[in-house]
């Protein structure tokens, strides 16, 4: 089985304030839902058994445009509220998901963060990889905005992210740093497990990079593959999504 998560809880602040309302930025659209991050990204994914979503911000807003709007995908989605999405961080959010199919045979998890947009083409070739995924995008590595990586001197990943969107830190040489694609594929169900269980309680209340580094912690580079999308949105703002009509033409 193949699994998507999506997690879409966070209180979306600063989409909110660049449209002057509290709004859900997953299902936000200016014509028709299908315009939607969210439904771009389940109508993107095909290959996958199982939708799960993680939401919490505006929960009932959200179940109600699925309920109602994305018929189409009824029979995959697991809809799962994340009641703690105002006090812990995006790594909550993760486990509530991870927890939804912990007891499932899955054979591989893609994991996207739901305020992204991405090339479908450069998209497809995370699912038709049959190994472990890292992506990148080829968006400057800002401080302000970005989830950024890099390889230190033997070629091992670091995930860095400054949660006040201030200051990037790096205390040791490195070889390479690059912006984050927000998005993974994990496909050992085992290594899955293993870390979720690793993983302490506080550590889960944090970002869901806790995870990412445990799972990819100790994966020579030959052991995943890097996809680098060439197209890639991170929607912080309504100016960011009024960008993908342009992507796509």
């Amino acid at each position: 089985m193949r699994v998507l998560i999506v997690t879409v809880a966070g209180l979306s602040t600063r989409f909110s304030q660049s449209i002057g309302r509290s709004c859900l930025k997953c299902i936000y659209h200016e014509k028709d839902i299908t315009e939607s991050l969210l439904y771009r990204i389940l109508k993107g994914s095909p290959q996958a058994d199982k939708f799960v979503i993680v939401g919490g911000f505006l929960f009932e807003e959200l179940k109600e445009a699925i309920d109602s709007k994305f018929g189409e995908f009824q029979d995959k989605i697991l809809l799962v509220k994340n009641e703690k999405y105002d006090l812990y961080g995006s790594g909550y959010s993760l486990y509530m998901g991870l927890l939804t199919i912990k007891n499932m045979e899955f054979d591989e998890v893609v994991f996207a963060e739901g305020d992204l947009w991405v090339d479908a083409e450069d998209y497809t070739r995370v699912w038709d990889c049959r190994r472990d995924v890292i992506t990148c995008s080829r968006e400057p590595v800002l401080a302000s905005k970005s989830v950024a990586f890099y390889y230190d001197r033997n070629y091992h990943i670091h995930y860095i992210f400054d949660t006040s969107h201030s200051l990037l830190e790096i205390g040791e040489p490195f070889r390479g740093i690059f912006n984050s694609g927000q998005i993974w594929k994990f496909v050992s169900r085992e290594r899955v497990l293993r870390i979720m269980d690793s993983l302490a309680e506080k550590e889960w209340e944090e970002t869901n990079l806790k995870f990412v580094q445990g799972y990819f912690e100790g994966i020579d580079r030959e052991g995943y593959e890097l996809i680098e999308f060439k197209k890639w949105i991170n929607c912080n703002t309504v100016d960011d999504f009024l960008k993908i009509e342009n992507e796509e033409n």
